[in-house]
């Protein structure tokens, strides 16, 4: 009984997911970056402000950016005013829609 009223509840949890959900993983066109050698490793703050940095400079009007799960989630300034999230692959900074 138990285990049947979790397929259940397993089946309509799934169901009720978008079927677009964000995929910010994976391979695809555009900018890349390769390093052969690590120095160290970047604290939070640091990967934040290089993905800000390389988000500006493709163009992107971004007040901040951070990751959030497989993406960057960065705020970004609208033409009329205001701020809107914009979700881009972590790998290509490609936009995720």
């Amino acid at each position: 009984m138990l285990r049947r009223g979790l397929a259940v509840l397993t089946l309509s949890l799934l169901a009720t997911l978008p079927a677009a959900a964000l995929q910010c993983s994976g391979t695809g066109g555009g900018v890349t970056f390769s390093f052969g050698f690590n120095v160290g490793e970047f604290s939070e703050q640091e990967r934040a402000e290089f993905d800000l940095m390389i988000l500006k400079r493709m163009g992107v009007d971004a007040t901040r950016v951070e990751r959030w799960g497989d993406c960057l989630r960065a705020f970004v300034r609208k033409p009329g005013g205001g701020e809107e999230m914009q979700f881009f692959n972590p790998d290509t900074y490609e936009r995720v829609y």
